[in-house]
């Protein structure tokens, strides 16, 4: 009888066998399959495309004129051996594969249950950027394996070089060594020093973070290390390799940009946004063949860039950023960054941060309403000095130092601007209600726990403002600015797609609407006939129904409103933060939102917000703030929650009769309401 001992022997003898077996066959079968499919493409088409959301092309990252394909008896020696030694140093070794390399990164991956370490050849690289994702998982390395041995199986060692060489992206829309040696160095690839192809050869390891365009610092260190390593592996001596490391790179000029690109702002965007949102570097989108389908409105657009050419002087010096926005999906449908891309790539509208004034109101406002006012809240507008709790003294004041000297309502304060009533009212909730209320509205920049927090002396982007009065728009739904609704990777796959879901009702339905309302007073001609509102100026230029909110600090302008279809925010100032003097200047902003919004709305129907229940209209004395009789010589609409609109009528435009009249019967219910109280007060003492 078999001792247990060897049947444990045998019985481990027949599963290795069997694993042997199993592997050979796994093996044989990728070799078999990968012959059946034949030779892949030694190039491929990697350019990433963007598109509008009408679907036509808008732009195209790293056109053909950056790719030039060059025999490998052509490249400098010095570049191939760099990269070899940089990249993989046993590429004429193995079959594809370095297998000591891979055993070692998979075991420290299984150990980190991760894909994070990498032990990729020449030939694996080689097959992933052409076709394949950046994607870190199983399945891409399977495939990447399958590219791999179809490519060894039916190319020579020198050809995989000579194509890897050509294709790989060294940064900057430059693919292959030829287009990068152009672009770095203005030379062809056969012309490069040894110090030059050491530069080169450090690039594609991270073509954002070691090109010397962004980070010289980080270049250097890598190109050092490459020299190091030709160095220790003798290809060249001490003495090479010192004046190397020392010899100072005469760099081309970077190049410009096509200065016909659509929406150049836009598309920076967008290229920022798909690298967050596939978690891949800038330059990999660049070089992924990606199709990006984004929110743009092209005719928006060029409506937008038309409208601010047409207000800017030419000689002005102010810059611009601009969105436009649909309020109930929080597409971007247009974008400006600056006045001209060629001079300045900076973007405005999504980077800067600047004080937005009197345009944040509206978040404060939106606060009062919540904590019980009501558009004919009154507050007295004059001269005040306020004084804190830490015993600082503070004096807001109003534009062009014009105060009513009496009280005015929530409706007027808005219409007017009215800086005393914001400070007041921002002191009555407490700061901290107003960030509260602005996180709420999605701004998400510091916001400094002051008074003049109400006077928008936060640092804000113009694409939170435009997302916060976006809201309003849409009847208090949560929006978020997006420039993207789909990418589709090289593969033909789905690999975003943005879902149309309604957001949620996060802000109230009735106040949101009440807010909106109070909003068009900006557009009112006149307020009692003879204060002007803030938007006077333009008021002649609008034929739709507008709501929105101007803003003015010393250095910054601002327009940003809405209709029920589209929300549009200007900012106009200068970059360094001078003050805006000129008259003209500081109407920019109005006057660019004022043309750009009719010209978007020429085709659209006059469509008013819609009124939500629980809301009622009432006819008020803008003065008095009480309901108007047929005496009171303006009159406008105000919209109140049920049960919260005033009650008495206007007496202060009667005639002096009927002032009489009126005065005697509120002195007779005076008297009633007195008796009432003595009746009740001694039954109350009987009793007790």
């Amino acid at each position: 009888m078999m001792s247990w001992k060897k049947i444990k022997k045998r019985l481990l003898w027949k599963i290795s066998i069997g694993l042997v077996l199993l592997t050979v066959t796994f093996v044989a079968g990728v070799y078999l399959v990968s012959f059946l499919l034949g030779p892949p493409k030694l190039t491929t088409d990697q350019n990433t495309i963007y598109y509008s959301n009408d679907n036509q092309v808008i732009g195209e990252e790293s056109g053909n004129e950056s790719r030039y394909w060059v025999d490998l008896d052509d490249m400098s020696d010095q570049l191939v051996k760099a990269t070899l030694l940089a990249e993989d140093q046993h590429f004429y070794d193995h079959n594809g594969f370095d297998i000591p390399r891979i055993a070692g990164a998979l075991w420290t991956d299984l150990k980190s249950m991760s894909l994070k370490e990498g032990a990729s050849t020449l030939t694996q690289q080689y097959a992933r950027n052409l076709y394949l994702s950046f994607d870190k998982t199983w399945t891409r390395k399977l495939q990447e394996a399958f590219y791999t041995v179809r490519l060894e199986m039916f190319y020579s060692k020198d050809e995989i070089l000579e194509g890897y060489l050509n294709t790989i992206y060294y940064g900057h829309g430059a693919y292959g060594v030829e287009a990068a040696s152009r672009y770095f160095f203005n030379k062809s690839a056969d012309e490069l020093s040894l110090a030059e192809a050491s530069m080169l050869a450090a690039i594609p390891k991270g073509p954002t973070y070691y090109s010397p365009f962004n980070n010289m610092e980080n270049a250097k260190e890598r190109q050092k290390w490459i020299l190091g390593l030709l160095l220790e592996k003798d290809v060249i001596d001490q003495e090479t390799y010192f004046l190397a490391t020392r010899e100072k790179l005469a760099f081309a000029e970077p190049e410009k940009q096509k200065e016909d690109r659509t929406a150049p702002y836009f598309q920076d965007t967008v290229l920022q946004d798909a690298a967050t949102i596939l978690q891949l570097d800038e330059e990999q989108i660049r070089s992924g063949g990606y199709q990006i389908y984004t929110t743009l409105d092209l005719k928006r657009q060029k409506q937008l860039e038309a409208k601010i050419t047409s207000v800017f002087q030419d000689n002005s010096k102010m810059e611009v950023g601009a969105i436009a926005m649909d309020p109930s999906t929080g597409g971007i449908q247009a974008l400006v960054g600056g006045r001209d891309y060629q001079t300045s790539k900076f973007n405005r509208a999504i980077q800067a941060r600047r004080m937005p004034g009197s345009t944040f109101k509206p978040f404060l406002y939106y606060a009062a309403l919540e904590n019980g006012y009501t558009p004919t809240t009154m507050l007295m507008s004059k001269p005040t000095v306020f004084k804190l709790e830490d015993g600082d003294v503070y004096q807001p004041s109003n534009f062009n130092g014009y105060y009513a000297n009496e009280p005015i309502t929530l409706a007027q304060a808005l219409a007017l601007s009215d800086n005393v009533y914001a400070v007041k009212t921002n002191l009555f909730l407490g700061v901290g209600k107003l960030i509260d209320t602005a996180r709420t509205f999605g701004i998400n920049s510091k916001l400094p726990s002051v008074p003049s927090l109400a006077l928008g002396t936060a640092s804000v982007s113009v694409k939170e403002m435009v997302t916060g009065y976006g809201m309003l728009a849409n009847g208090g739904q949560e929006i978020t600015g997006h420039t993207i609704e789909k990418i589709i990777d090289r593969k033909g796959k789905v690999v975003y797609e943005r879902e149309n879901v309604t957001g949620d009702q996060i802000l109230d339905p009735q106040r949101t609407f009440i807010l909106t309302q109070l909003l068009t007073g900006m557009f009112d001609r006149s307020l009692n006939g003879y204060m002007a509102v803030t938007g006077s100026t333009i008021v002649d230029q609008l034929t739709h129904t507008y709501a929105g909110k101007s803003g003015t600090t010393n250095s910054d302008s601002w327009m940003i409103g809405y209709s029920p279809d589209l929300v549009t925010g200007i900012w106009t100032g200068y970059d360094d933060n001078r003050q805006v003097e000129k008259v003209a200047e500081v109407s920019y902003a109005k006057n660019v939102w004022a043309r750009f919004m009719e010209a978007a709305h020429e085709d659209v129907p006059n469509n008013k917000f819609d009124v939500p229940s629980g809301v009622v209209g009432v006819t008020i004395d803008p003065e008095s703030g009480s309901r108007a009789t047929s005496y009171c010589p303006h009159r406008r609409v105000m919209y109140f929650k049920k049960g919260t609109e005033p009650k008495d009528y206007c007496s202060t435009h009667l005639p002096e009769d009927e002032k009489h009249k009126v005065k005697k019967k509120d002195k007779k219910k005076q008297n009633d309401t007195e008796e009432k109280d003595g009746i009740l007060k001694e039954l109350f003492e009987m009793l007790f």
